[in-house]
């Protein structure tokens, strides 16, 4: 009987953790996160195609050499000063992180602005064709500014010296009632501020508690290409260019040049040049005015005795009065003459027609016509009971038409829902039936599956190869014994069977293995071999 069961296969155990791949990703994300919390990032757009639906907006930025995706939350997107455009090489600003749903890490931009004067450049020539193309530019839609306003609307800011050098020219060429809507000029939230106090302006009713502007001065001092940006963005442009007050554009000195003064109906070349084009000088009107004033007094001078000359010459060319008079008294005594007897030919003219008509009202004729009325009203009340009975029995036709129509519409409703309760019912029985055979169904599987794994279980017990005619032999501590050097002389034994188990006992006689191997070597003096203990063994499994 064999006494040795086969040991399993021990693999190496690993102490290295497990990560799940979300926590994996997490854990990079923090990662990345940590050591690029704030950064800054210069490169190309690509793969711009607008905000998204949810107003945010994706692309990527990209050198000669490398590529990151990037993105800008909506939120941010509607304060940038700066908006994303396909093909401009940028500054982003903003934190770096993951996004574990594709595995690829993104940088989040907080702030945008464009890599230099060049790109600024670009950018500007970029959007002046857009907008020039759209027709903002055009000469045509240009206004003419008024000759004297009776109110300038200004839009600066408050505390410039811009708005002092308007006030101070106006006031040396023609004072004029100024409204000042305070904007910032340049930074953040300036563009919308600008564009709001023109539409603002514009908004102003005529007649109002506010007056209206009749012409609009939109002016900031000289600066850089950053500083007036705020100039040249889209909501400026259009707001000037939907301006119904015509607007002078004064920003920056003569050589600065913005998109608004392509839009604007005028352009200064400095805030003063601005106000010097609002109004004229007043000192020069008033000289104007007298010179107008003696070329007119003179004018009427040498009409006035033109036209005396003129009335001479005539009254000495006319006839006399009792000439021109003769014949108009003439004809005026003939018709004096004459007047009597038209009279009395009138008279007896309307006398014999009035004679032909009463000869013909007898009473007789007045009772025909009395008959034919009295006739006319009995036709016409006929026709109208008769027209009432057909118009009431048409009536009575169509409700009783609409009284079947709806009886039947009824019933037809009445069964159309008796069939779809029908057809419920029978969906109701027919998944019920699906449901009880999927039930039995997974019965039968789990009952299938239970009995196969008893039989795995069985199959795989010890048990079964005792049953096959093996043995299994343990020593005295229960343990199982896989050698025969591991049994000393006269060890007790337990040998267990597929029925039961019983005890044995070594053969004390049987000589040792050392003995058996080497039997020359037993008269030699040597160390006395020490004696081997049967090590407890655990079974382990058998597969």
């Amino acid at each position: 009987m064999p006494n040795r069961l086969p040991m399993p296969s021990a693999e190496p155990l690993l102490n290295t953790p497990e990560f799940t791949v979300s926590e994996l990703s997490l854990s990079l994300k923090r990662t990345v996160e940590d050591t690029y919390g704030h950064v800054r990032v210069r490169g190309e757009i690509s793969g711009f195609r607008g905000a998204h639906s949810s107003g945010h907006c994706y692309f990527a930025l990209k050198d000669e050499s490398a590529k990151i995706e990037a993105v800008i939350w909506k939120g941010v997107h509607g304060r940038m000063r700066f908006k994303p455009q396909e093909g401009l090489e940028v500054i982003a600003t903003g934190k770096l992180t993951t996004y574990p749903g594709s595995s690829k890490y993104q940088i989040v931009i907080e702030a945008l602005e464009p890599a230099g004067i060049g790109a600024l450049m670009a950018l500007m020539e970029e959007r002046k064709k857009k907008l020039a193309a759209e027709g903002l530019f055009d000469e045509a839609r240009k206004q003419l500014l008024p000759w004297l306003p009776e109110v300038i609307g200004v839009v600066t800011s408050p505390t410039g010296a811009v708005i002092r050098d308007i006030l101070h020219r106006l006031e040396d060429r023609f004072p004029r009632r100024v409204l000042v809507w305070p904007v910032k000029v340049q930074g953040e939230g300036s563009a919308e501020q600008i564009a709001a106090a023109i539409r603002g302006f514009n908004a102003l009713p005529e007649g109002g508690k506010i007056p209206r502007p009749d012409v609009l001065i939109v002016a900031r001092g000289g600066g850089s290409l950053e500083d007036l940006w705020s100039f040249n963005e889209e909501i400026v442009v259009r707001a000037a260019a939907e301006s119904m007050i015509p607007l002078i554009s004064a920003v920056g000195h003569e050589t600065d040049i913005t998109l608004i003064d392509f839009a604007a109906d005028k352009r200064a070349p400095t805030p003063t040049a601005a106000a010097e084009m609002a109004v004229p000088v007043r000192s020069d009107l008033f000289v104007e005015v007298a010179d107008l004033a003696r070329r007119t007094r003179a004018s009427w001078q040498r009409g006035q005795e033109s036209r005396r000359n003129e009335l001479r010459a005539a009254a000495r060319a006319l006839p006399a009065a009792s000439d021109l008079l003769a014949i108009p008294r003439q004809r005026l005594d003939s018709a004096s003459a004459a007047l009597p007897r038209g009279l009395k030919a009138n008279t007896h003219a309307h006398f014999r027609r009035f004679a032909a008509t009463s000869a013909r009202l007898t009473l007789r004729v007045l009772h025909g016509q009395i008959a034919q009325a009295d006739h006319r009203l009995t036709v016409c009340g006929e026709r109208l009971g008769l027209s009432a009975r057909s118009l009431l029995r048409q009536r009575r036709d169509r409700f009783a038409g609409l009284e079947v129509r709806l009886r039947a519409s009824r019933l037809s409703n009445a069964q159309a829902q008796r069939n779809a309760i029908a057809r419920q019912r029978e969906r109701t029985h027919r998944l019920s039936e699906r449901a009880q055979r999927a039930l039995t169904t997974l019965l039968h599987r789990l009952d299938a599956r239970v009995e196969n794994s008893g039989k795995l279980l069985s199959a795989l017990s010890y048990r079964g190869v005792l049953a096959r005619g093996f043995a299994l032999v343990r020593d005295e501590a229960g343990h199982p014994v896989h050698a025969a050097d591991a049994i000393g002389p006269a060890a007790r034994l337990e040998i267990e069977f597929a029925d039961g188990r019983v005890g044995a006992t070594a053969d004390a006689d049987r000589p040792a293995p050392e003995a058996r191997t080497q039997p020359k070597a037993a008269s030699r003096e040597a160390k006395p071999a020490p004696k081997r203990v049967a090590k407890p063994v655990d079974q382990g499994s058998l597969f």
